[in-house]
């Protein structure tokens, strides 16, 4: 049984301890229904003043500043913001190597038709970003080539971007790497390669059901135009395929991001630079076409440092600050104690594993979609919410983790508001066929697919003790002996 240390009192009672994520919901819908902000650093206002108004109300001020930075500063906070860090370095080198370019090239030179190009799109964009572990790289990437190239050969806009950003999703939930693999992961204390071991069946069977849909809505819109053109690209690109396979085998064989993807980034700049895609040091952009690992660039007082290594790192600041403060504001609702208040009403609706499973599917939805932004809201429910009602029902955290990061990779990428939506349409504006959130979101099909299948999975109880027997016998104890009471 989890050892508690001394409450954190408030005045007003123990549900004051929830005035962070009040405030923090709040001020979201404030910043992005009337201001119109939906960036991770237009996030870190909330979260900062979600436990900056909190802080009169406690009894005690000064454990009210130890519990802050105990939140902060505790192991599960920081696991993934490390993680961050080295997968933002790694997933950069791929984007800037121009692999995309590649996949493009090779697409585009099979003549087939339109429809066939925009499954295509689909299952490249699944690839990088599973390889790369990040969606917002994923769409960028093939906003940038993907999409004009399948638009110039007579692809349907609006089916060719929700292709690319379904693709970007199946990535975000499978990727070893993926920031929302290793939050859903960590907040349960599972690990990685056993998580999404048992997750390829649901990605599988959505990403299944998205190119069914992609296939019939693009005969549907009269999309089968034969492509006769070519796709230039520059074939050293996929070499980058190497560092690729090499990070997804070393992340599945130990469990360990940090070595995958610092194997993976050694050999990414090894064989960028090998092949020229990369120059290693750039002292004041000798030649700004080329990427540079480092890039030194200015006059006296002015030179800055740059390159892929620096811009990888920068990044991921502006998602692991707000994971820190995210923190903060859990440890003050976990040592509140409003978490054994909530699981308490919770315990009410949630009376049956499947009611359990909904539960967390609504909040984790609910959370993302609101905020348009998927590792937060695991950060938000996962350790806080998922895990004790998880115990509490004998779930097994490999499923509550698949459950967490599947639904979380929904609703967060379709949305008009969402950050995932406006950067794709960022992207449109600039080219031969703009977009508007309207078009684009029906045919986000991979979204849809993936509510359907994690509910269907629910209702027929599919998945709900996966890899229990993998457990450790202390930590099967916990999840069984509620079940035996």
């Amino acid at each position: 049984m989890e050892t508690r240390e001394k409450k954190l009192e408030f005045y007003g009672g123990t549900w004051v301890s929830f005035l962070p994520f009040i405030v923090f919901l709040v001020l979201i819908v404030l910043t992005t229904f009337i201001w119109g902000s939906i960036s991770d650093g237009a996030l870190w206002v909330p979260a900062f003043a979600a436990i900056l108004l909190p802080f009169f109300l406690a009894k005690d001020k000064r454990q009210y500043a130890d519990v802050v930075i105990e939140g902060m500063a505790s192991r599960e906070a920081i696991v993934p913001v490390v993680c961050w860090i080295f997968a933002g370095v790694f997933s950069r080198i791929l984007r800037m190597s121009g692999l995309a370019d590649g996949v493009a090239g090779i697409a585009a030179g099979f003549g087939v038709g339109s429809t066939a190009f925009a499954v295509i799109t689909f299952i490249a964009a699944a690839v990088l970003a599973t390889a790369s572990g990040t969606g917002f790289g994923t769409i960028a990437a093939g906003m940038g080539v993907l999409y004009p190239a399948g638009v110039a050969l007579g692809g349907n806009p609006a089916l060719l971007a929700g292709a690319i950003i379904s693709g970007a999703a199946f990535g975000d939930n499978l990727a070893p790497v993926s920031d929302t693999t290793i939050c859903s992961a960590t907040s349960q204390n599972v690990d990685v390669p056993g998580v999404v071991r048992s997750r390829l069946k649901y990605a599988m069977a959505a990403g299944l059901l998205t190119v069914i849909c992609i296939i019939v809505y693009g005969i549907m819109t009269d999309g089968s135009g034969a492509i006769t053109g070519t796709y230039s690209y520059n074939p050293l690109t996929l070499l980058m395929f190497i560092p690729v396979v090499i990070t997804i085998i070393v992340a599945v064989k130990t469990g360990d991001i940090i070595i995958a993807t610092t194997i993976g980034t050694v050999t990414g700049i090894i064989v960028a630079c090998a092949a020229g895609l990369f120059d290693f040091v750039q002292i004041d952009a000798v030649n700004p076409e080329v990427p540079a690992i480092l890039s030194v660039h200015g006059e006296g007082l002015d030179r800055v440092v740059d390159g892929v290594i620096y811009t990888g790192i920068s990044s991921m600041l502006q998602v692991c600050i707000l994971a820190l403060l995210l923190f903060g504001s859990i440890n003050i609702m976990r040592r509140g104690e409003g978490d054994i208040m909530l699981l308490q009403s919770l315990g009410k609706i949630a009376k049956t594993p499947f009611s359990a499973e909904l539960t967390i599917s609504l909040m984790v939805i609910i959370l993302s979609a609101l905020m348009g932004l998927n590792a937060p809201a695991i950060l938000a429910v996962g350790a806080s919410f998922a895990k004790p009602l998880s115990k509490q029902h004998g779930i097994s955290p490999y499923r509550t983790a698949n459950l967490m990061d599947a639904q979380s990779n929904t609703l967060a990428y379709c949305l008009p508001w969402t950050p995932a939506m406006i950067y794709t349409l960022g992207f449109a504006a600039d080219s031969a066929a703009p977009l508007s959130a309207l078009q684009v979101l029906p045919c986000v099909f991979y979204c849809f697919a993936m509510l359907i299948v994690m509910f269907a999975t629910m209702f027929l109880g599919i998945g709900r003790y996966d890899y229990m027997d993998q457990l450790p016998d202390d930590i099967k104890a916990e999840y069984t002996a509620a079940t035996k009471n």
